[in-house]
């Protein structure tokens, strides 16, 4: 009899934030907007690094010790990653998955997030906070592209399993996770309005 198994695959984890507990999305967009205008040495980092819009990765990445609603960002998103970490079927020992950082994204009209993965963490991933219409999507790659030589396209209806680029439209509120090692970008944000959103890593030990 044939058999064909999926191998080597990994999970995407795509949850509302607030199915773990309630929080007030509009107090975190207010505070991700009086950071970014107090935040003088994020500000010069991406100026200095050609990065569009805001961050706070380079400058403010412990944002729960300093302001209230990021603590309560953090309990709920460490719900979800305990969530995700079963999916997983990680044999953890005597350690545990922690939060490493959290940081702010504003990202304007015109603005990218090019390819990347996060090295140092083991699950990496985002929260929505403002997706306005013609927001940016963000794009998982498949890590085995460039063994790929010869093979051919794949159909533009072929399962998310087998395609090279898996895109994700999040809305408000959503949050993403995905094992670190997978690279990811942000497109161009087609919408006048800024995107934002709130990513962070968390690491095993």
């Amino acid at each position: 009899m044939t058999k064909i198994n999926t191998v080597f695959s990994t999970p995407l984890y795509h949850a509302s934030l607030t199915e773990q507990g309630d929080i007030d999305l509009d107090d975190i967009e207010r505070s991700c907007w009086s950071i970014a205008q107090d935040d003088e040495a994020g500000q010069k980092w991406c100026e200095e690094n050609g990065y569009p819009g805001y961050t706070s990765y380079a400058s403010l990445t412990d944002l729960g010790w300093r302001f209230p609603v990021f603590a309560e960002l953090e309990k709920l998103l460490d719900r979800h990653v305990a969530q995700f970490v079963k999916e997983l079927d990680w044999d953890l020992g005597d350690k545990a998955v922690t939060l490493e950082d959290l940081w702010i994204n504003i990202l304007p009209e015109g603005g990218t997030h090019s390819g990347h993965i996060h090295p140092h963490s083991v699950i990496s991933g985002t929260t929505y906070i403002a997706m306005p219409e013609g927001a940016s999507a963000i794009r998982f790659e498949d890590p085995r592209l460039p063994q790929m030589m010869a093979a051919p396209p794949r159909r533009k209806d072929a399962r998310n399993g087998l395609k090279p680029f898996v895109y994700v439209a999040p809305k408000v509120g959503d949050v993403i996770l995905w094992e670190s090692w997978l690279r990811h970008e942000v497109p161009v944000n087609m919408s006048e309005e800024d995107r934002i959103s709130v990513s962070f890593n968390y690491r095993w030990g």
